[in-house]
C-alpha cells in the first residue's frame, strides 16, 4: 500500500481545481482527505461505502440519460405501441415527477435522485408516442400541457406545502409500484413483450437495486427506501417475463382474434344472404 500511495499521492495532491472541488463536494472534506489525499481507505470503511454509493449514483444518473432511448427508437421505427401499457407509463411519470420535486425541495444529494429528472422527460416522450400511435394525437398534446402545470405546482411551496408533498411522496411510492402492474398484466395477457425494450427493463432492475444501497448510505428517508424496495421486486417480475417471453409473438391475442374471425365467418356462411328469397322450381310450358 505504501508503494501505491507513493505513486498516486503526487497525482491526487495536484488535481485540477474543478476536479478536486467536485470530488470534495461529493465525498465531503473528511472522506476526501482520507481516500484521495491520504489514500488510506482501510482506516475508514464508512468512507469506502460512501465512495461506492456516490459512484453507483453517478453511474445510474449517466445510464438513465439513455436508458429509454432504445424504447423510443423501437416505437418510432415500428410506429406501433404493441406490448406497452399506457396506464403504466402515466403512473410511472407521475411517480417520477413527485419524487423529483420531493428530493429537490428537501435538498438531497443529486447523485441519489438525478435519474428521476432524466427518466421523467423520456417517459413523457414515450407516453406522447403511445398516444399518437394509438390514434389520440390531440390527447398527447393535452397530456403534455397538463403535466407542465402539475410539475410547476409540485415545485412551488405556495401550491403544494411540505406536508402535502410528504403525502404525495408516500403516494408516489404506491404509484411506482402500481405502474408496473399494468405492464406485467399486458405482457401476460398478450403472451409477448411486443415493443418493450429489454435494455430498459434490465437497467431498471439494476438501477432499483443500486438505489436501495445508495438510499441506505446517503438518505435517511423511509418513504424513498420502501419505494425502491417495492420497485425492485416488481422490476424483477418484469425481467423474468422478458426472459420467459423472449422473441415470442403475441400468440394469445392472435388466437383470440382468429377465433372471433372464424366464428363470424361460420355465422355468415350458415345463414342465408340478406335480402334473398327462395325460388320455386320453374314449371314447364305445355305445348
Amino acid at each position: 500500500m505504501d508503494i501505491l500511495r507513493s505513486i498516486l499521492q503526487p497525482i491526487t495532491h495536484n488535481l485540477p481545481a474543478p476536479i478536486a472541488e467536485a470530488a470534495s463536494t461529493l465525498l465531503g472534506p473528511v472522506c476526501y482527505q482520507t481516500l484521495v489525499l491520504d489514500i488510506d481507505p482501510f482506516s475508514s470503511p464508512e468512507c469506502i461505502k460512501l465512495a461506492i454509493s456516490k459512484a453507483l449514483g453517478i453511474g445510474i444518473v449517466l445510464v438513465s440519460s439513455i436508458v429509454k432511448v432504445p424504447q423510443i427508437i423501437k416505437l418510432v421505427a415500428s410506429e406501433s405501441a404493441a406490448g406497452l401499457s399506457l396506464p403504466s407509463i402515466l403512473l410511472e411519470t407521475a411517480s417520477y415527477l413527485i419524487s423529483l420535486a420531493y428530493n429537490v425541495r428537501h435538498g438531497f444529494p443529486f447523485s441519489t435522485y438525478g435519474e428521476t429528472a432524466l427518466l421523467s422527460v423520456q417517459d413523457i416522450v414515450i407516453a406522447a408516442l403511445v398516444l399518437s400511435y394509438s390514434g389520440r394525437t390531440v390527447g398527447a398534446g393535452i397530456f403534455i400541457a397538463l403535466l407542465a402545470v402539475v410539475a410547476g405546482a409540485l415545485f412551488q411551496e405556495r401550491a403544494v406545502n411540505a406536508e402535502l408533498l410528504a403525502y404525495l411522496q408516500a403516494a408516489a411510492g404506491l404509484l411506482s409500484v402500481a405502474s408496473k402492474v399494468p405492464q406485467i398484466y399486458t405482457i401476460w395477457k398478450e403472451g409477448s413483450t411486443g415493443q418493450l425494450s429489454a435494455f430498459a427493463v434490465f437497467n431498471y432492475l439494476g438501477g432499483s437495486l443500486s438505489r436501495i444501497f445508495t438510499t441506505l448510505q446517503e438518505v435517511d428517508d423511509k418513504l424513498i427506501l420502501y419505494g425502491f424496495v417495492a420497485g425492485f421486486v416488481l422490476n424483477a417480475v418484469l425481467a423474468a417475463q422478458m426472459v420467459l417471453y423472449w422473441n415470442k409473438s403475441p400468440a394469445a391475442g392472435q388466437k383470440k382474434s382468429a377465433g372471433k374471425a372464424k366464428g363470424k365467418a361460420e355465422k355468415t356462411t350458415s345463414s342465408p344472404a340478406a335480402g334473398t328469397k327462395s325460388r320455386k322450381p320453374a314449371t314447364r310450358r305445355q305445348g
